[in-house]
């Protein structure tokens, strides 16, 4: 074969070779273009379930016996982080710093409450307590400022409340409960 052919031969196998190199960059960028593609929905699924559970909805878990008979401790509910609303005898989760609790309104903002004889009195009137468990240890008339809460565990003998931590401001509501969602057998809304 001639100098002049065999020159002629290497540049077409340059050629190819740079083609093949050139569609195997292709192939390759089509692939992590496709890759990107198909991850993208799955980010946006991970975004929204980040965003739901941070500012609307999150699942919480009781813990002990302070809310018993109405809740038992392992049980898994959700928290309605919209609902800033708040009434007499609504189930709420408790930010104490350390620890959320979960507790019952007994007494709302500008009232006042005292327990005599383990009797409750809001603003003077005896409180009608279905819900409750246990003797309630007296305490003293406490009266709450604008945006203070008065709460209670229904398990009124084993329970850290307000007659422990005293009246609990509204900004340290994180919102009400009233769905169990496991286990199973008490699946439903709370009284």
């Amino acid at each position: 074969m001639s100098k002049k052919k065999k020159d002629l031969q290497d540049i077409k196998d340059v050629e190819v070779i740079e083609e093949d190199t050139m569609g195997n960059e292709k192939n390759e960028e089509s692939k992590f273009i496709k890759f990107i593609k198909e991850l993208i929905p799955y980010v946006i699924i991970l975004i929204v379930v980040v965003l739901i559970r941070t500012y609307l909805f999150t699942p919480i878990i009781v813990s002990g016996p302070s809310m018993k008979p109405t809740l038992d401790g392992g049980e898994l509910m959700i928290l309605n982080k919209l609902d800033d609303n708040f009434e007499r005898f609504d189930v709420v989760v408790v930010d104490i710093g350390s620890e959320d609790i979960i507790k019952r309104i007994i007494a709302m903002p500008g009232e006042s409450i005292s327990c005599e004889n383990g009797i409750i009195y809001v603003n003077g009137r005896k409180q009608e307590e279905s819900y409750s468990q246990g003797r309630t240890s007296d305490f003293e008339k406490v009266v709450l400022k604008d945006d203070e809460y008065f709460v209670m565990g229904d398990n009124r003998e084993d329970s850290k409340d307000s007659r422990h931590l005293g009246p609990i401001k509204k900004d340290s509501l994180k919102g009400s409960t009233k769905l169990v969602l496991f286990p199973f057998s008490d699946f439903g809304n709370i009284e």
